[in-house]
Order: structure tokens, then sequence, then C-alpha cells
């Protein structure tokens, strides 16, 4: 397949408009909410309990830390306080994580943009005119499309939140889960304290709600449009 100069200057002009557009487009995450919440939590206090997970597997614990402080700090705003140590909390948090790359496949145009050959001609003086290629006067011919393999790294973090009042010793029940999800090229400690703070937009939310929180990638502000 041929690329006239032409037609170079229109790919690299695309190619620009892509790039600028990625720099400039939000961060986007879907979270999905189901809550009970109690109306009378507020002045609550909580802790965090260790997510469940493989006895081979445990979360690591410097990585678990930092995305339970991002979660403190969106709880404190609720009115909730932290527990301190050995004092027994109302309300449980638990917080986990998925983190992984995985494939995806797109449909891909196919286009002949090869010169055609246009024969030589006459005209009404009887003047004559040499062959030539050029690109095609009806543009590129589209040939179908190709399946095109990429691949994203997923990232979601899940929180729960258990409350114990009103529940039987040892089985808290559940009054808030939600989980925040994001794909694109970023890792998870990058994307941590937007995932987290998505969870906790417009806390508790509608139950059994999925929508989309938008970030300014620049500023960090969650966009309101």
């Amino acid at each position: 397949m041929m690329i006239t100069f032409p037609h170079l200057r229109v790919w690299l002009a695309v190619l620009v408009a892509t790039v600028l557009t990625a720099c400039a487009s939000p961060i986007v995450t879907q979270v999905s909410n189901f809550n009970q919440w109690p109306s009378d939590a507020t002045g609550s206090n909580f802790t965090f309990i260790k997510p469940r997970s493989s006895a081979s597997q445990p979360p690591p614990e410097l990585e678990l830390a930092t995305y339970q402080a991002y979660a403190e700090q969106e709880l404190k705003k609720l009115g909730l306080q932290r527990a301190p140590p050995g004092q027994a909390a109302r309300l449980l948090v638990e917080l986990g994580w998925i983190s992984q790359p995985q494939d995806r496949t797109y449909r891909q145009p196919i286009y002949d943009d090869r010169l055609v050959f246009y024969p030589p001609y006459r005209n009404a003086a009887g003047q004559v005119f040499p062959g030539y290629w050029a690109p095609s006067r009806f543009g590129p011919a589209y040939l179908g499309d190709r399946l095109v393999a990429y691949t994203v790294q997923f990232n979601q973090i899940n929180l729960r939140i258990l409350d114990n009042q009103g529940s039987p010793p040892g089985q808290p029940r559940a009054v808030f889960e939600s989980h925040a999800v994001y794909e694109g090229q970023a890792t998870l400690p990058t994307m941590a304290p937007y995932l987290v703070r998505a969870v906790f937009d417009s806390f508790p939310g509608q139950n059994g709600q999925v929508r989309h929180v938008k970030f300014d990638r620049e500023t960090g502000a969650v966009i309101r449009k």
C-alpha cells in the first residue's frame, strides 16, 4: 500500500490530533453501588479489616495500607472516625483490589490507497496529454476490516462496609458495597486515588446504580458536567 505525501500529511495531522485528544481526555471510571446505609451512622467509628484473599497470596501490607489511607480520608469527610487501636468499632471497612493486564480486540478498517493510472487523452482542441499515476478521484477503496489485538491494564478497587450494630455477634451485615474500575495504560498505584474517590463520590449513592465518574486529568477534580 502506497501513501503519497499529501496523504502522509493527512495521516500526521490525524496522529497529532489523536495525541492531543488523549492528553486532554478525562480519567473515566465505572462505579457500581449497592447499599443499605443506616441513617444513624454519622459520627460512628470504623476500623479496617483485611480483605478476603488466599493464604498463599496475602495482600502486600504497604500497598494495602496506602489504599486504606485514601479510603480513610474519604470516610472522615463523611463524619466517620477511625477507632483507636484495641477499641471495638461499629463499622468494619474491607478494601481489596484487582489489577491485571487484559487482552482486547477492535476492528480496524483497511483501505487500498495505491495510485491508479489515468490513460492518455486528447482534448477537443486536439492536444494529447500523457497518462499519469495519481490517487483515485474516488478516494481510497474500502477493502474490509481486520481484528487488531491490544492489551489494557484492568484496575479495580472493591470496598465493603459492614455494620456491627443490630447484627448478631460476629456476623456484621453489609451496608455498603462498591466496585470502581478503570481500564487503560496506567497502573493501579497511579489510579488507586481516583478509584477510591470514585467509590465515595455522592456517597452512599443510589442502590443498584452503575455510573461513570470522570476526573480532570490535570487538576484531579471530579467533572460534574
